[in-house]
């Protein structure tokens, strides 16, 4: 592709766990989280060593600009590096176009609609940001589905004939606020038919179903399937074999090495369920070619 610029917009964390109250306060919309609150987040990141996310993703942005031969500029929502001092950073760029790509594959205007207002607000102040090209949810991106069922492979591979075909398999996204959903949000759609495609790759013939995980801690509905209730309910069918595919996500985080590899383990274990998970895609190659696919259209 041309000589251009693009951006990969991520969620963020952090590295140093007593940044864990600004960071938080972040992601709540500048209200201060609650000690207990702090207090669990700190613990679950001590269990995992601390989230790989940045590092995963610096990996992933050289990665990307390998294969695209653009320059790979890495921005997070929520902690360093700030989207909006990597865009002003950035400055006009005349002639050329930022493309940014949402690291999460299923919230493409969520993410778009956020430098949108970034780039707005640095007009507002006088400075001229670069002209932005954002991608749409790109979950439906035939490489990705590639790189999930590679990996659905793989954790296939060591049962036999007959556990692979009674394991049961969860493809796994992060919930959302129903009230969300509610509103038209296509996010159950997009994860469903991204299931589909993973499952129809692989032949699976094992007893598959969409689960959302990560359920917010508010009072508020979210959207389910939960882990815990699927895990009871294939626990009372008979099942001895559980594997989840995490295709709600790209890279080892807090989500999947606390959420699924601790706490559902545990509850796996609990309901008498052998435990796998797919390997997350990471800096692979797999997902180097999926972004780079989605940047060339951009």
């Amino acid at each position: 592709m041309q000589q251009s610029d693009v951006l990969l917009l991520g969620h963020g964390t952090v590295e140093n766990l007593d940044d864990l109250p600004p960071f938080l306060s972040n992601i709540r919309r500048g209200r201060p989280a609650p000690p207990e609150l702090v207090h669990e987040i700190r613990r679950r990141y001590a269990a995992i060593g601390g989230s790989p996310l940045l590092h995963i993703s610096r990996e992933l942005a050289t990665a990307v600009a390998r294969s695209t031969g653009a320059h790979v500029h890495l921005a997070m929502r929520f902690w360093h590096p700030f989207a909006r001092d990597v865009l002003r950073g950035l400055g006009p760029l005349p002639g050329r176009t930022v493309r940014v790509i949402p690291l999460a594959p299923y919230s493409g205007p969520v993410y778009a609609g956020e430098m949108m207002t970034l780039a707005e607000a640095a007009r507002a102040e006088g400075l001229e940001p670069p002209d932005l090209s954002c991608a749409p949810s790109w979950g439906t991106e035939p490489l990705l589905f590639d790189g999930f069922a590679d990996r659905l492979r793989a954790a296939l591979a060591p049962l036999t004939e007959a556990q692979r075909r009674a394991a049961h398999v969860f493809f796994t996204a992060h919930s959302l606020p129903l009230g969300v959903i509610r509103q038209g949000d296509p996010y159950p759609a997009e994860v469903r038919a991204a299931a589909e495609a993973v499952a129809a790759r692989v032949a699976l013939e094992s007893p598959w179903r969409v689960v959302y995980q990560s359920q917010g801690a508010t009072a508020d509905p979210w959207l389910g399937p939960t882990v815990r209730e699927s895990l009871l309910d294939i626990a009372s069918q008979g099942a001895k074999d559980v594997i989840f595919c995490p295709i709600g996500f790209l890279s080892d985080h807090i989500e999947i090495l606390y959420d699924l590899d601790i706490e559902a383990r545990a509850e796996a274990e609990r309901a008498g369920l052998s435990y796998r998970r797919s390997e997350s895609l990471n800096a692979s190659p797999a997902l180097v070619a999926a972004i780079s696919a989605v940047a060339a259209r951009l």
